[in-house]
């Protein structure tokens, strides 16, 4: 039987509410270094209910709605990997102790899914009253791919944050971290600590990837329950991703090409769903849509392994030579 749809939103919203409760005052109650064990076994348990929530999808909304899910959470989940590499620079930037980075993604992913879930609903209803806004969000995407296949490797600067800049000049901030306080006071003097400018460069710096990826998932479903839940699961799953993949994120070199190619596709998948709307029916399947994607992943990923073993035996080979 299907349920209703106000029942569904807070179900969903009731569910999410549990889990972060588990994940703050169950999983994380004490500060401490999450090392790798911990980090595999927590993306596995984010994942393997994100994929219970898609057989649920399945069963209660049919296939195409659980493909849709799907490949929204493929995508939301292989755009994260460009947020984990900004929070390694982040957090290397500000020296923030390992323990503490926790808190830190806890809160930016609560403020992440507030932002997200304003931008989804607002997303949708600009393509239900004006539906030529699907060509705005088509080319956006595809000058995005653009983007990120051309950019250089210049980085990200924390200290060119303006918000971080102007928060500055409105309260002064400690130079010493507080344990896990983002107050403190100093002589009766109250100040932000380092952490909460930590925690405000990531939710500013959240803001411009929402803006790649709430478009991009909008190409595959204009559902806004899809649109949310998937963007929902796969941010959850964000911080063991980070603590997982944190060390290696060099070895992806050419994921960040893979990317740009996703980026493309669900645009033109965009613009083209888009002629609809002047008679003209142009119309990639989900399926075909979501074999696109996972297969771009899947060869980037290892033609990335494979380019760094060569290197390596490479240098092994190099080091031979010069014994």
């Amino acid at each position: 039987m299907v349920l209703d749809s106000t029942m569904l939103w807070v179900a969903f919203g009731g569910l999410i509410l549990f889990l972060l409760a588990l994940d703050l005052f169950v999983f994380n109650r004490n500060p401490h270094e999450i090392k790798t064990k911990e980090a595999l076994w927590t993306s596995v348990f984010w994942i393997g209910i994100s994929l219970a929530f898609n057989g649920f999808v399945f069963y209660e909304r049919g296939t195409t709605a659980g493909l849709e899910f799907f490949t929204g959470y493929l995508i939301e989940k292989a755009l994260s990997v460009d947020n984990i590499f900004v929070f390694v620079v982040i957090f290397a930037y500000f020296q923030v102790p390992q323990k503490y980075q926790h808190r830190v993604l806890f809160l930016g992913i609560v403020g992440a899914l507030v932002l997200r879930g304003t931008l989804i609903f607002v997303g949708a209803a600009l393509i239900e009253r004006f539906h030529w806004i699907i060509y705005v969000f088509g080319a956006f995407l595809i000058f995005t791919a653009y983007k990120l296949a051309t950019q250089d490797e210049s980085g990200v600067h924390p200290e060119n944050n303006p918000i971080v800049n102007v928060f500055r000049r409105i309260m002064p901030v400690s130079k010493e971290y507080e344990h896990e306080k983002f107050f403190t006071r100093v002589n009766g003097v109250l100040m932000a600590t380092p952490l909460f400018i930590v925690l405000l460069v990531v939710e500013t710096t959240d803001v411009v990837f929402a803006l790649d990826s709430i478009p991009a998932i909008f190409a595959i479903t204009t559902d806004p329950f899809i649109v949310f839940t998937s963007n929902v699961f796969a941010i959850l799953g964000l911080r063991a991703l980070y603590f997982l993949l944190a060390g290696v994120m060099g070895s992806f070199r050419y994921l960040k090409t893979g990317l740009a190619f996703i980026l493309g596709f669900v645009g033109v998948k965009m613009l083209l769903g888009a002629l609809e709307y002047v008679d003209i029916h142009i119309e990639i399947p989900i399926a075909v849509s979501l074999g696109v994607i996972g297969i771009t992943l899947v060869v980037s990923i290892v033609a990335s392994i494979i380019a760094q073993r060569r290197e390596e035996h490479q240098v092994a080979q190099l080091r031979e030579s010069n014994e």
